[in-house]
């Protein structure tokens, strides 16, 4: 192996010097740890609150929805403890959009920027999340805007109806092509069918919800035997049937 000739390596050395200088001077800013915004206890509370309210969300159809507002409450009064705009913004948003959910009819829009919101709290970083000051913020602007006065009256949007529909389809053709699979992919099958349960409670399309939680439950008690063609023949049926409701949707 041929040595570097003195004058080449000082050469070499030269030209990387300013690169060096620059990422010797970055390093120590990438190891510093992010400074925290808020009280970690405060903090842990939100996350504890945040948490309550994704269980009472997630509750409200089988146990109804009483507990939606005081979680919505633990919540804000955290928020009104951090003294943080963003926090208080969005507790008081959520606030107002409990009132709409319990005068009995509120509208998809409503409904979907609840579960956006509720969704993107629980997180387990809380209020030190990266993003929180931005999501805050959007939630807070979207349930604003549901908040004000006939916007819970509103009727169905055919353009949402219209994007489930098309984003359905392709939900539904991933579950076919799942189970046509040897082995068929149980864990796609569930997976896929609950997250089309979840988009369809989200507008609000309820019948649509329950029979994909029907298939996805069906796909738990089937998995053991998809293989079998019965088996297999009666989620065929169920997903034939949900594509039919689905196919309903916005005619």
């Amino acid at each position: 192996m041929h040595a570097i000739p003195a004058d080449e390596l000082a050469e070499t050395r030269a030209a990387l010097a300013p690169t060096l200088e620059a990422v010797a001077a970055i390093l120590p800013w990438l190891a510093k740890p992010r400074e925290l915004r808020f009280d970690p206890a405060l903090n842990q509370r939100w996350i504890t609150a945040s948490q309550q309210l994704t269980q009472a969300w997630s509750d409200r159809f089988n146990q109804g929805a009483e507990a939606i507002r005081p979680a919505i409450f633990v919540l804000y009064s955290v928020a009104l403890e951090s003294a943080d705009a963003d926090c208080l913004r969005l507790g008081e948003a959520l606030a107002s959009a409990v009132d709409q959910l319990e005068t009995g009819q509120p509208g998809p829009r409503l409904i979907a920027a609840l579960a956006s919101c509720v969704e993107s709290l629980n997180n387990s970083e809380g209020l030190e999340h990266p993003l929180f000051p931005e999501r805050a913020s959007h939630f807070a602007q979207r349930l604003e805007g549901q908040a004000m006065p006939g916007a819970a009256t509103e009727t169905r949007s055919s353009v949402l109806d219209r994007l489930f529909v098309s984003e359905a389809a392709e939900s539904l053709e991933r579950m076919h092509d799942a189970l046509a699979l040897l082995p068929p992919d149980a864990s796609t099958l569930q997976q896929v069918a609950t997250e089309l349960a979840q988009a369809a409670e989200n507008i609000e399309l309820f019948g649509v919800r329950h029979l994909a939680r029907q298939l996805a439950e069906s796909i738990s008690v089937e998995s053991p035997d998809l293989e079998n063609e019965l088996a297999r023949a009666r989620i065929k049926a169920d997903l034939q049937q949900l594509a039919e409701t689905i196919a309903a949707v916005n005619v």
